[in-house]
């Protein structure tokens, strides 16, 4: 696929970028880069591989959930300057209209 100027004019309105002449120049040439190596990899053998979010396996490292001996909520509150219905109370930011 071959850009022209124009083209890449008309992306960067839709894109709201304001480009220089100059910038608009180089931007074609990089935007030809980018689309010939995108077409390159468009030509790699695919049949018989399955879609993958990541190329190497990934396993999650989190510990598991498990029930664990921790402080009461009267405990952690103990030091709140206030609370209310065992949840700390803080002061309204934002108004009723907000």
């Amino acid at each position: 696929m071959s850009l022209t100027r124009d083209d890449v004019v008309h992306l960067a309105s839709m894109a709201r970028i304001d480009l220089s002449e100059a910038e608009l120049d180089r931007m074609l040439g990089e935007l030809t880069v980018i689309l010939d190596s995108v077409a390159v990899v468009q030509q790699a053998p695919t049949d018989g591989v399955e879609p993958m979010s990541h190329p190497l396996p990934l396993t999650n490292v989190t510990r598991p959930d498990e029930v664990r001996p921790s402080l009461t909520a009267r405990e952690v509150l103990a030091g709140a300057p206030a609370e209310e219905q065992q949840r700390f109370s803080v002061p309204r930011i934002l108004d009723a209209d907000s």
